[in-house]
């Protein structure tokens, strides 16, 4: 066989290549997936003076990533070689809900906040099935005309900046080790070779935290006197155990903050399933098809969120992989699913993530909400969005000004609810109202397949020319 050739069947590898390829793909996502919970805890522990113990921590974000991707693989018919991992789409949606402090959300602790931001999770899963039935009803050229990348674009580059004050923050609290995470993120993202091009989140977190715990072990500590490294939980953690499942709660205004979110992940997994189908040389939009992707990857959204974990996404650091590896059975991807879950069910591992610095978190976000903003601007600009065109200049600047200036949000009562639309919120609604209204609107899908890769969230590493 052509070493250049792809391979389409994993077992004729034989099983040791198989786990290898699997572990591969486990560590494509690992990074990216557990600075999800890691980030959430800290804007949870920041408003609330308390630590998230149930719910959205590592050990469920590792089992719902892993469970989701096997329940996308069902749906998908087995065709399809995505995993699902957390979303970094939702990062705002729960640092609103950790700052909300009135209504029923006045002295309410880190946990129950989650749940309750959970709860928005659960629906806004839901809505892609809503969109999953109309494409599959009226067809996706027709739907996406609705979300053209000037709607989407903007609303993803509101979406990093709105979190840039946390990332300052916290990188603040020891800014050399944040330097050296976002140094490190850098070097491999530009310089990195074959697999670790493909992992530069996951190299910064782990250079980052060992640079950390050799200043530990030298008695430096952070410049409030603070240590940097506390391993007290690491030592009372378990080796076997459940990972802490919570159920979601539902409240209206915890709803209105997540599930417009779902937007942008909506174009992500659009712009994933493509980039998967040119990977592999297989149209995925057309078979298994785009309803079915969404149906699944909306379930497993749903289902994680019903237990307190985080929203799924097809990732692209593994559409890399199938790039790099050039094995294509959706078999391997499953592979690392299960591996996943093994991992959640060891506190131990939860532990030691959840000693991170501060401070490398911060340097991590430096890097991921400046890259999301940067990935909303890529967007529109590789869809060749015409900004000399008035209608999309009206579009553009509105959704800026409603998702960067409604800090507070806009609440207002419906009988004895208080209610709270987000700044995030605001500004799709009025974007795509904006989109309906004003005449002009070409946008097609389908016409710039590169463009159409392009409309979400997810990082994935360039391809070689």
């Amino acid at each position: 066989m052509n070493a250049n050739e792809p391979i389409r069947d994993a077992k004729a590898l034989g099983i040791p290549k198989m786990l290898i390829l699997g572990l591969q793909h486990m560590f494509a996502m690992f990074g990216a997936t557990i600075l999800v919970p890691i980030l959430v805890n800290s804007y949870f522990q920041s408003a609330t003076g308390e630590p998230i113990t149930r719910g959205l921590t590592v050990a469920v974000t590792l089992f719902c990533a892993g469970f989701g991707t096997l329940f996308f693989h069902i749906c998908a018919k087995m065709k399809v070689p995505a995993f699902l991992g957390s979303s970094f789409a939702f990062l705002g949606g729960f640092a609103t809900v950790a700052n909300l402090n009135t209504g029923i959300y006045a002295g309410m602790g880190a946990n129950e906040k989650v749940a309750y931001a959970c709860g928005g999770i659960v629906i806004a899963g839901l809505l892609y099935l809503i969109l999953a039935v109309v494409i599959r009803t009226v067809g996706v050229k027709r739907v996406m005309r609705f979300l053209p990348p000037v709607v989407t674009g903007p609303v993803i580059i509101c979406i990093g900046l709105s979190l840039a004050g946390s990332a300052i923050n916290n990188a603040s609290t020891n800014w050399l080790l944040a330097v050296i995470a976002l140094a490190v993120i850098i070097i491999f993202n530009i310089w990195g070779k074959g697999m670790f091009k493909i992992i530069p989140i996951l190299m910064g977190v782990v250079i980052s935290y060992a640079v950390a715990v050799i200043m530990n072990a030298m008695g430096i500590t952070n410049p409030d006197g603070s240590a940097i490294l506390d391993f007290t939980s690491v030592a009372a953690a378990k080796f076997i155990g459940f990972p802490p499942l919570q159920l979601a709660k539902f409240d209206l205004t915890a709803i209105l903050v997540m599930a417009p979110i779902a937007i942008a992940t909506m174009m992500e997994h659009i712009g994933d399933i493509s980039a998967i189908s040119a990977t592999v040389g297989e149209n995925f939009l057309e078979d298994p098809g785009l309803h079915r992707t969404l149906l699944g990857d909306g379930l497993a959204t749903s289902l994680a969120g019903l237990v307190g974990g985080p929203a799924n996404t097809t990732y692209g650091e593994n559409t890399g992989v199938l790039e790099l590896s050039k094995v294509y059975d959706p078999l391997v991807i499953r592979i690392a699913a299960i591996f996943a879950i093994i991992v959640s069910f060891i506190p131990k591992v939860s532990a030691i993530i959840g000693t991170m610095p501060a401070s490398i978190i911060g340097g991590v976000s430096f890097m991921l909400y400046g890259m999301i903003s940067a990935i909303g601007v890529r967007n529109v600009v590789e869809n060749k969005v015409d900004l000399t065109k008035s209608r999309n200049l009206i579009i553009a600047a509105v959704i800026f000004v409603c998702g960067l200036g409604f800090d507070s949000g806009l609440t207002f009562q419906i009988g004895e609810a208080s209610i709270t639309l987000t700044a995030l919120a605001i500004a799709a609604i009025a974007g795509i109202l904006l989109n309906i209204i004003l005449p002009g609107n070409d946008y097609e899908f389908g016409v710039n397949p590169e463009g159409d890769m392009s409309r979400g969230v997810s990082i994935r590493p360039e391809k070689k020319k």
